[in-house]
């Protein structure tokens, strides 16, 4: 059996360090990641009490991948 992965409500998110995506853009609602034990969180830091996606490590490294091969570029 596959161990259960956590949810964001696993977490003290009070004790989270948020890390800002906006970089040098103006963005009113940048993407926000913490990496927290084995597990990378990522939510809208412009709706900080939303929803958090979380993420393993083998699934965040699918998803970075994806982004740097432009699979999610919109125009």
């Amino acid at each position: 059996m596959l161990p259960m992965k956590p949810k964001a409500t696993d977490f003290d998110l009070s004790s989270i360090t948020w890390i800002n995506g906006a970089s040098d853009r103006d963005l009113s609602d940048p993407v926000e990641v913490a990496f927290v034990e084995d597990v990378i969180l990522m939510r809208n830091g412009g709706q900080a009490d939303g929803a958090i996606l979380v993420f393993t490590q083998l699934e965040w490294e699918a998803f970075v991948a994806g982004v740097l091969d432009g699979e999610f570029d919109y125009d």
